[in-house]
């Protein structure tokens, strides 16, 4: 790993960048985890202990400097109707699961099946992410009225979009006087002087919830620990750690593609399970690496473990002494810089390459797009974009398989085999051969082309019986040592039988 992204390489630490990126990590946090926790019907301080934990513990055994976790709603939108029907205790209980199951992930080495994911997922992923970030600030123009809430009019709406825009303009334009200070922090100290100087009306973070309490203590969830708990809470556990491993898996390639360099996704996934077992333990909702922070981190200057670890603390020391402050900051000041980390994590090259990509990619990059709007299920957009892809793949592959047929000056037939032999492919290999006018050798050249599958091994067997059942006899040439592994393992499925170099046979036994 880049030596300039390890916490404890002092030389290297640009220790203002850390601190002013914590803590407008901090500021950006805290309204959102308490948003996800009440959107959950959860203890607003249930989001903020989520936002300490997570990033105090993944700061320090995560895998990916610069990175940060949080209460995020991908997650705990998961376990809504958990906590609804059997109470906040079953919700703890199923975090710890989830914590162990991805701490599982990690030791056995799984996190690395992640770079599997294709580019088109990762556009469609991260344009539907950034709509959902962006469209969750457009709910902060709603208040609360006699009937629930409803959308802001007159002076109040002007107010809270002036504001908004405002801080959006110094975020876009501070960079350009200096970039010593996040210009995310500078727009809402400067939006929180004006509020407070003139005596602005408009909706504060006071207004979402109190950020007031205590240090998070230990608690057993206070559930019968047998199998019928085990039974109930293992889906929503196993949804949990799958969405939460793949959002934060995500994150860390998308890190590693902004600083070029490379996080340990395994590390990162035991991280984040300990994490959200010490959340289950200690009264956090649980939650997994946050897109938008991580920006918000990594625009700041971040680039060790440090801001995070900075921006956990501050959310510690908000919750214990600092919350009559940060109750004031004006709510427009968040959502303005939420809203600019949205438009930087919509991924606008991908329009601008769109006639390049083939169409199957697009399809790919929309549908994820859509799924993760629509649903808000991250790993299930992810995971449909996976299949699909790999459809997609096998079906072009399978097109590929070709024969060249000659005969040589000794009369034996040769097929020159090219392109993988694989399930997909098998159909159209079987078509290739003419049996009944082929001579009584004929030799099947695989220098080209590579047994991959079981079902090819099931090809190769078809085949050989079809030419013996004429009493004619087919050989094998050129399979490299992993295609020759695979039709020994095959014996005694498949009727295989290989002979030594330079020839390798296949031939049904009798």
């Amino acid at each position: 790993m880049n030596n300039t992204f390890e916490f404890f390489n002092v030389r290297s630490v640009n220790f203002k960048n850390e601190l002013f990126a914590g803590l407008t990590v901090a500021m950006t946090m805290i309204p959102e985890s308490l948003s996800f926790a009440i959107l959950a019907g959860l203890p607003p301080l249930t989001g903020l202990y989520a936002a300490f934990l997570m990033g105090l513990v993944t700061a320090v055994l995560g895998g990916r400097p610069g990175m940060v976790s949080g209460g995020a709603g991908a997650t705990i939108v998961v376990l809504m109707a958990l906590a609804a029907s059997h109470g906040i205790d079953y919700l703890f209980a199923a975090v710890v699961l989830a914590g162990l199951l991805q701490f599982l992930v990690g030791l056995f080495k799984w996190g690395k099946f992640v770079r599997l994911i294709p580019q088109p997922v990762m556009y469609g992923f991260l344009n539907g992410l950034a709509i959902i970030i962006f469209m969750a600030q457009v709910v902060q123009f709603k208040v609360s009225s006699g009937t629930g809430t409803a959308w802001m009019s007159g002076p109040t709406l002007y107010i809270m979009g002036g504001l908004t825009l405002l801080t959006m303009l110094i975020v876009i334009g501070f960079p350009r006087l200096t970039k010593a200070i996040p210009a995310s922090l500078i727009a809402i100290l400067v939006v929180f002087g004006l509020v407070s100087l003139l005596g602005i009306e408009t909706k504060k973070v006071v207004d979402i919830a109190s950020v007031s309490g205590s240090l998070p203590h230990f608690h057993l969830p206070n559930v019968p620990w047998n199998w019928e708990t085990l039974q109930l809470i293992f889906p929503y556990s196993l949804v949990m750690a799958a969405v939460g491993l793949v959002e934060s898996l995500l994150t860390l390639n998308m890190v590693d593609e902004i600083t070029a360099s490379k996080g340990d996704a395994n590390r990162e996934s035991m991280a984040q399970g300990i994490a959200n077992a010490v959340n289950g333990f200690f009264g956090g909702m649980g939650g997994c690496a946050m897109v938008a922070q991580t920006l918000v981190n990594l625009n700041a200057g971040a680039r060790t473990r440090l801001s995070a670890f900075i921006g956990a603390i501050t959310i510690l020391v908000i919750i214990l002494v600092g919350a009559p402050f940060i109750e004031q900051i004006p709510m427009a000041a968040l959502v303005g810089v939420m809203m600019m980390v949205a438009i930087g994590t919509f991924q606008w090259v991908s329009f601008r390459i769109i006639n390049k990509f083939p169409k199957s990619d697009i399809f790919v990059g929309i549908l994820v797009a859509g799924i993760t709007v629509l649903l808000h299920n991250l790993a299930l957009a992810v995971l449909v974009g996976v299949v699909v892809s790999a459809l997609v793949f096998a079906w072009d592959n399978a097109k590929r398989i070709r024969a060249r047929k000659y005969l040589d000056q000794d009369g034996i037939k040769h097929y020159e085999i090219y392109g993988p032999l694989f399930f997909g492919s098998t159909a159209n290999f079987l078509d290739k051969f003419d049996i009944s006018e082929d001579p009584d050798r004929v030799i099947l050249d695989f220098k080209e082309s590579r047994v991959v599958d079981m079902s090819a091994v099931d090809a190769l067997n078809k085949i050989t019986e079809r030419y013996a059942a004429q009493q004619k006899k087919i050989e094998l040439w050129h399979l490299s040592e992993d295609c020759r592994s695979l039709l020994k393992n095959a014996e005694g499925i498949a009727i295989v039988n290989i002979m030594e170099d330079p020839t390798y046979q296949v031939m049904p036994g009798k």
